[in-house]
């Protein structure tokens, strides 16, 4: 993610500039770049991150996914535009973290969905 926009109790908003230069664009696809859904997700873990590392106790390890639930993909983000993400904290357990996201540009959704990350094992 390029910066934090907001953040609360139980959610984190973030944008993320999608530019021409990122080398990954150059193959996905060629002469009609589109950020990978893989990336878009990406961006809303960055953001749950982000907000993990803002908790009162925050982890002290890396956190990682652990779980990706009903993520649908409905808009593409081409380079020039910008995602904007919020993730929103559904449940917590000690440092395991369970998300509801959601990627839009403009008020066209790209990307959402619910992932958990949890510390890396040890």
């Amino acid at each position: 993610i390029d910066r934090v926009t907001q953040r609360d109790e139980t959610s984190l908003s973030a944008v993320k500039n999608v530019s021409a230069a990122e080398e990954y664009l150059g193959d996905h696809f060629p002469g009609f770049p589109i950020l990978p859904g893989v990336m878009m997700l990406e961006t809303l873990v960055q953001a749950a991150r982000h907000f993990a590392a803002g908790a009162d106790d925050p982890p002290t390890t890396p956190l990682v996914i652990s779980a990706v639930r009903n993520v649908k993909y409905a808009g593409m983000v081409r380079p020039g535009q910008t995602l904007d993400v919020t993730v929103t904290l559904r449940k917590r357990d000690g440092h395991a973290y369970d998300f509801q996201g959601v990627g839009k540009v403009g008020e066209q959704v790209a990307v959402q969905g619910r992932f958990s990350l949890e510390p890396i094992a040890g």
